[in-house]
């Protein structure tokens, strides 16, 4: 597989949303990008709150922009407030560096693009993005070391 398609991406989603309930997650937004960063499809679960498209766009988004998991972004966070600060000024506020951007990788490791997830905690996020990778017979990288 060379690229992620409309259909692809929809039941990326549709996965997602589908481990979310399987674990009684919060109401949950789902986004897919492309690996050029541009949205192909975007769920918001019946009372998610207010904000959770552009979360987990932005996790996303942040994923694809650096190369790697949302998880390892958190971290550079913590460690370089600074270069967050001006990396979120360059992508005009789109990186959100938290659990539950994970890239998706073909099975060659090439990347696709990227799947974020918001609505719950981080790291059920994270696991629900995984969860919708691995489900679709791609590979998810969250950044975790391994």
């Amino acid at each position: 597989m060379s690229a992620l398609t409309l259909k692809i991406a929809v039941d990326l989603a549709g996965q997602a949303l589908d481990a979310g309930r399987e674990i009684n997650a919060a109401p949950l937004t789902v986004a897919v990008l492309d690996n050029g960063g541009h949205l192909i499809a975007l769920q918001r679960e019946d009372g998610a709150s207010l904000l959770r498209p552009q979360i987990a766009i932005g996790k996303a988004w942040g994923a694809i922009a650096l190369g790697k998991g949302s998880r390892l972004l958190t971290q550079d966070a913590q460690q370089r407030p600074a270069f967050f600060a001006a990396l979120n000024g360059l992508g005009q506020g789109n990186v959100v560096p938290a659990p539950g951007g994970v890239l998706i990788r073909d099975q060659d490791g090439k990347v696709l693009g990227a799947i974020g997830v918001s609505g719950d905690a981080s790291d059920v996020d994270e696991r629900v993005a995984l969860t919708a990778v691995e489900g679709v017979g791609l590979r998810g990288d969250a950044g975790v070391p391994g």
